[in-house]
């Protein structure tokens, strides 16, 4: 199972496992992460769960569609390595990936 390391604005690190095919708004969601609100559940509609990824894994993932490339343009202080982590599916190859999480997110 991949484990994930999401790091709040103020530094808190929590490391959560993964399944397979799970989005990281779920790994964060069912792991009460801190900064990740996912008002709309998962359903590509809202950016409450805006997340940074690390850069050293941002590479690593698909390439955002249009309709989250449209949404991130309402998070708040988005970013080039800016994703909604409803969009991004775990798999084992992200197994130890860094997210980070904005502050005062929503």
């Amino acid at each position: 199972m991949p484990t994930i390391t999401f790091i709040s604005y103020d530094g808190q690190r929590d490391e959560v496992y993964a399944g397979n095919g799970d989005t990281l708004m779920e790994a964060a969601t069912f792991n009460s992460v801190s900064g990740v609100v996912a008002e709309c559940g998962g359903s590509c509609s809202c950016a409450t769960c805006h997340v940074y990824i690390d850069p050293d894994w941002y590479a690593k993932l698909p390439s955002p569609d249009e309709s989250e490339l449209e949404l991130l343009e309402f998070a708040i202080n988005p970013k080039e390595n800016s994703r909604l982590s409803c969009q991004v599916e775990i798999t084992e190859e992200l197994d130890g990936m860094v997210v980070h999480t904005p502050e005062n997110q929503y």
